[in-house]
């Protein structure tokens, strides 16, 4: 299906509606009682609808699985550093952190590790993305007073956010097709989440009755979300599709506030702002 045969407002209505869907399964996850337990069911109930699809594609060839099990190893630790962040920090503080330290980290990484230089307006969006950060992870106070352990969990989030981005990017390449490189990646992805969460609940399923609706619920919600931005940018200008992609960013601080009942001022609004801003210009000018 093309672009011309798609209205662009549909596309891009479709991609917020993905932007919305992926900071309600954060949500879910931090509002969760057993966060441990809720994020693997996330995960694993991606496993049961991919099986599904995959006798009908394609096998990618050996060296994709390399990459999917790089893939699979960075997600863990991804997995690990959210919900631990979560256990500690606000959504409202935590999501924009890790969702806006990710193309800074790899775009100062860029240019610090391969000597990759910044345009102009790279140059801006890093700027305001960095007085967004530092103004969230501080919460505007004395950057010494108060429990860290949130900001740098969120810090290893975003880093892992960056890793897994770049790996499956060169996964998905490597595959003979892109989905079928993301159905054996959501197919495989969950085994060590699911089995440490089994682990450290000693094997009981009765630990993850009280959730299984919840974590099906999350699961789906960002199954579809990571498959609609996958999909739009297909058929849509990536930059615009990234663009407001980053808009979750404010929607997740928006639901900490509302639904959540987080702390939640003008500033901390602001900060978020700043860093969907800065995080929109460090996308669209490293695609011009």
């Amino acid at each position: 299906m093309s672009e011309s045969s798609i209205d662009l407002t549909t596309i891009y209505l479709l991609v917020l509606l993905a932007a919305v869907m992926h900071a309600t399964w954060n949500a879910i996850v931090k509002s969760g009682g057993d966060k441990l337990v809720v994020q693997a069911l996330v995960i694993f109930s991606h496993a049961p609808f991919v099986a599904l699809a995959l006798p009908f594609l394609p096998v990618p060839p050996w060296e994709s699985f390399g990459f999917i099990a790089a893939s699979t190893a960075i997600h863990s630790i991804y997995y690990w550093a959210l919900i631990n962040a979560y256990k500690l920090g606000d959504l409202s503080q935590v999501y924009p952190i890790a969702r806006g330290s990710a193309p800074l980290l790899v775009a100062v990484g860029g240019f610090l590790l391969v000597g990759e230089s910044l345009s102009p307006l790279e140059m801006v969006g890093l700027f305001i993305l960095s007085i967004g950060l530092i103004s969230l992870a501080w919460r505007f106070g004395d950057p010494l007073a108060g429990d860290r352990r949130p900001v740098y969990l969120a810090l290893l989030t975003g880093l892992t956010i960056g890793g897994y981005s770049l790996v499956d990017g060169m996964g998905g390449r490597s595959a003979e097709t892109a989905i079928s490189y993301i159905a054996w990646l959501f197919a495989l992805e969950h085994f060590p989440l699911t089995l440490y969460a089994l682990h450290r609940r000693k094997w009981k399923l009765s630990a993850f009755r009280p959730y299984w609706k919840r974590g099906l619920f999350g699961g789906i919600i960002s199954g579809l979300a990571y498959g609609i931005v996958i999909w739009a940018m297909s058929v849509a200008p990536m930059a615009h599709v990234v663009a407001l992609r980053e808009t979750s960013v404010v929607i997740a601080a928006g639901i900490g506030a509302l639904l959540l009942g987080e702390g939640f001022g003008p500033r901390r609004m602001a900060a978020a702002l700043l860093v969907a801003v800065g995080a929109v210009l460090l996308r669209v000018a490293g695609s011009l």
